[in-house]
């Protein structure tokens, strides 16, 4: 993968388009998929690692990550314009942090640029994969690449916060017993107050950490491996 090049204008210009929208405190930002493409990569986030792309699920258009054709180390299409459009000067260095562990595929949301405090939703199901069926939360992305995310497991049965920080991913909080059965829709949610994190699982709350630092950050979608996963009805509600 090429990390240089000049920026695509078409490309880029549909990511700073985007950027210009604020999300505004108390006003939910929901992502809906309905007037994408099936077949094609999404338009209402950006792909930085894995395979992308809207699929259709009895009738509705859903975002699924594609993890069986999963290599490890495979950015996204077009990788150096996305980053250089999400973060202008500093792009190479959010770009270096991606190549160097291309791992756990994951999407933006472009128009949200500062996260801090609220709550974060997606319904997801899981439909295959061996190694595993990872359905995530992604939030606090920094410009280096560092960022933390909440995720279930269908293979699991278990619900993780997790943080991926100067290139190395460790579990935070780590909770058994979270049943989450494959080929059926969960809801998956996280709420951020300051420097508190809860994780609720289908309406649940089985999660809760205290973080060192508040959260502040870019927010997204995140997977794993050879998951192939499809998420629906992604909400982003700001608090003050």
């Amino acid at each position: 993968m090429t990390a240089g090049g000049s920026i695509r204008p078409v490309a880029a210009a549909m990511i700073v388009a985007a950027l210009a929208l604020p999300a505004l405190a108390g006003q939910p930002t929901k992502i809906d998929f309905g007037d994408e493409t099936v077949g094609a990569e999404p338009k209402s986030l950006v792909p930085v690692v894995g395979i992308w792309r809207i699929e259709n699920d009895s009738g509705k258009k859903v975002l699924a990550v594609d993890g069986r054709q999963w290599r490890e180390g495979e950015s996204s299409a077009e990788i150096a314009d996305k980053a250089r459009a999400l973060y202008g000067e500093r792009y190479a260095e959010f770009l270096d942090r991606v190549q160097a562990y291309a791992y756990f595929p994951y999407v933006i949301a472009p128009n949200i640029q500062d996260f801090t405090n609220g709550e974060i939703t997606v319904r997801f199901q899981g439909l295959s994969g061996r190694i595993d069926q990872g359905a995530g939360i992604l939030f606090n992305l920094k410009p280096n690449g560092n960022y933390l995310t909440i995720r279930a497991n269908c293979l699991e049965n278990n619900l993780v916060l997790w943080k991926f920080e100067n290139g190395k991913r460790s579990s935070v909080k780590w909770v058994r017993n979270t049943p989450t059965a494959t080929r059926q829709w969960h809801d998956l949610k996280v709420r951020i107050v300051g420097t508190k994190v809860e994780g609720y699982l289908d309406g649940k709350l089985y999660l809760e950490h205290t973080l060192a630092q508040p959260v502040s950050g870019r927010v997204g979608l995140w997977s794993k491996a050879d998951s192939h996963v499809q998420f629906a009805d992604y909400v982003v509600t700001a608090a003050d």
